[in-house]
């Protein structure tokens, strides 16, 4: 898929086994739990809906029930056949309507950019269940998408107040913070998110949200302060990539990692002097 240049994550249900895919335009945006994305796909157990095996997914049966109209759903957004999905949930909300049916459906909107519609189904779900972190993280996003920053720090932060030890909430928070330019709260927000789950920055696109910064600078400081974060934590591979990042963004106080406490270990690495070679013809 043509990327879309956002590293938010989405809080979603589970999705059942892929289905049978075919070319789209469409632009997802990157979630969390998108190890099923790629696979090949799998069989249909017995009395689900056989998706998978139709060129052309055929409108949602009127005689199949809610259960069977979801796991379709989720079938379908698995294999990035979002339009359909988003069919497939809209069908299974009319027959059993729930908070979790409309924050699928806010999902599958929000992967093909229809930001008001993925708005509108996030609300519900909100309004269905008012303790949904999930459904707030995620119109969250919408805010984010639509550089709408203040407003979806606030829904980050009623999230978090559900449920602190969600390492994407605290992300997301990061981001949006970045964006305001409060760089001392995002930098605390991406440790603690790093803290809850050393992971979560290996599946961001390294692209995301520095191609969403207005300038160089502020890439620069992103790539610098996530470097910062995994130096102090003694992971000197990825401090190392996201320090070649801010050389390369042009950030200009580079030089401040020969001072900076958190850089002590790595630059005992020899591989540091290597990367700093590059900031030679820098301006000072």
């Amino acid at each position: 898929m043509p990327h879309l240049l956002c590293v938010m994550f989405l809080a979603m249900g589970s999705l059942s086994s892929p289905v049978q895919t075919s070319n789209t335009n469409q632009r997802p945006v990157q979630i969390t739990n998108s190890s099923q994305e790629g696979e090949e796909p799998q069989a249909s157990s017995a009395g689900s809906l056989a998706v998978q095996a139709l060129p052309q997914v055929v409108p949602p049966p009127a005689t199949a029930s809610a259960g069977d109209l979801e796991k379709a759903g989720d079938e379908l957004r698995a294999r990035k056949r979002y339009n359909d999905a988003i069919a497939y949930y809209l069908a299974a909300i009319r027959k059993s309507d729930s908070a979790e049916l409309h924050n699928k459906a806010g999902i599958a909107y929000l992967q093909t950019l229809q930001l008001g519609k993925a708005q509108k189904e996030f609300s519900q779900a909100v309004r269905m269940n008012h303790i949904y972190a999930e459904a707030l993280n995620n119109r969250g996003v919408v805010f984010y998408m639509e550089k709408k920053y203040r407003k979806a720090i606030g829904e980050y932060q009623k999230a978090l107040k559900l449920n602190d030890s969600s390492a994407s909430f605290h992300s997301n928070l990061g981001m949006a913070l970045f964006e305001k330019r409060e760089f001392e709260r995002g930098a605390a927000e991406f440790v603690r998110a790093l803290e809850l789950d050393p992971q979560i920055f290996d599946r961001q696109s390294h692209s995301g949200i520095s191609a969403r910064m207005a300038s160089p600078q502020d890439r620069g400081r992103y790539a610098y302060t996530l470097a910062r974060i995994y130096a102090t934590q003694g992971i000197y591979d990825r401090s190392l990539e996201y320090l070649q990042k801010a050389i390369e963004e042009g950030y200009v106080k580079i030089r401040d990692v020969y001072n900076d406490s958190a850089f002590a270990g790595l630059r005992q690495d020899p591989r540091f002097a290597k990367v700093m070679e590059k900031t030679e013809s820098l301006p000072n």
